[in-house]
C-alpha cells in the first residue's frame, strides 16, 4: 500500500496558500511545520484557480485531513455538533451492521432463507437497490465552495 501522506501534505500546503489569513491563523502552527516538514518536495501539484475546489484533484487523504482541519478549527459549534452526531451515527451504524452480519443465529438463517428462494425470479426481486448517499468529505467540500463562494 502506497504511502500517500507525504503527497497529501505537499496538496493541503498549497490549498492554504489560497486560504484567507484568519482562516489560516486559526491553525496551529505546530500544524502547518509538521506539513511543511513531512511533505514531499519532489512531488509537483499545483492548484488550478480556474477550477472550484471540488473540481481540483486532491488525493482522498488530503480531503480527510481538511475535513478534520474544518472539524476541529474552523466550524462553528453548531456544526461541530452536527459533525459529531453524525460520525457517531456511522460509526452506530457500522458496528451493527457487523453485529448483524456476524451473528452466529443470522448466519443459519441466511443459509435457509437463501434455500427457499432458490427460485431465481424471487431470488432477484430481494436484491438489494443502491441507493448512493453523499460522502462525509463531499459535504465538507460543499461547506467550503459556499463558504469561499466558489461556484
Amino acid at each position: 500500500m502506497e504511502d500517500n501522506y507525504p503527497k497529501a501534505y505537499k496538496e493541503v500546503i498549497e490549498v492554504l496558500n489560497y486560504v484567507p489569513k484568519e482562516s489560516i491563523d486559526k491553525l496551529p502552527q505546530t500544524m502547518i511545520d509538521t506539513f511543511k516538514a513531512k511533505m514531499d518536495n519532489d512531488y509537483d501539484f499545483k492548484i488550478d484557480i480556474n477550477k472550484s475546489f471540488e473540481e481540483q484533484n486532491l488525493l482522498e487523504e488530503t480531503k480527510a485531513i481538511f475535513a478534520n482541519i474544518f472539524r476541529d478549527y474552523w466550524a462553528t459549534a453548531y456544526q461541530k455538533e452536527r459533525i459529531e452526531a453524525k460520525e457517531k451515527y456511522d460509526r452506530q451504524k457500522i458496528e451493527d451492521e457487523k453485529r448483524e452480519q456476524y451473528n452466529s443465529d443470522n448466519i443459519f438463517k441466511k443459509k435457509q432463507t437463501i434455500k427457499e428462494n432458490s427460485n431465481i425470479e424471487n431470488y432477484s426481486e430481494k436484491l438489494p437497490i443502491e441507493v448512493k448517499k453523499e460522502n462525509f468529505y463531499q459535504k465538507i467540500l460543499k461547506f467550503f465552495k459556499k463558504f469561499f463562494h466558489i461556484s
